[in-house]
């Protein structure tokens, strides 16, 4: 089992959860988040005096899968966010050990 997390521009979290639904992906979790990397933050004008803004905000997507999935939820994610600019974001798969689903008891695969 894989924790599959995504850093990904807020616009672009509705065209995640549409090609996730599309190959099977049942279920995932969201964090409003900011950071930087190569964007360094940007510039806003507000009421006419200019502001730096260091973190850019971002969607932090945590999604469960079985070993399995792991290459097509990557696949899936890249392809719906990628738009060749900085800031499209990252995607970190770590290993998962152990999954419980409370309710019913159910670990490993199974719960995910």
């Amino acid at each position: 089992m894989k924790l599959i997390t995504a850093i990904i521009k807020p616009s672009k979290l509705q065209d995640v959860r549409s090609v996730l639904v599309e190959i099977g992906i049942e279920g995932m979790t969201t964090s409003e988040v900011s950071g930087f990397g190569r964007q360094k933050g940007h510039t806003e004008i507000y009421r006419g005096a200019e502001y730096e803004i260091s973190f850019v905000p971002k969607i932090k997507i945590e999604v469960a899968v079985t070993n399995d999935q792991v290459d097509s939820t990557i696949e899936a994610i890249t392809s719906s966010t990628r738009t060749g600019n900085i800031g499209d974001g990252k995607i970190f798969v770590l290993d998962l050990d152990q999954t419980i689903r409370i309710r019913t008891g159910e670990t490993g695969n199974e719960a995910i």
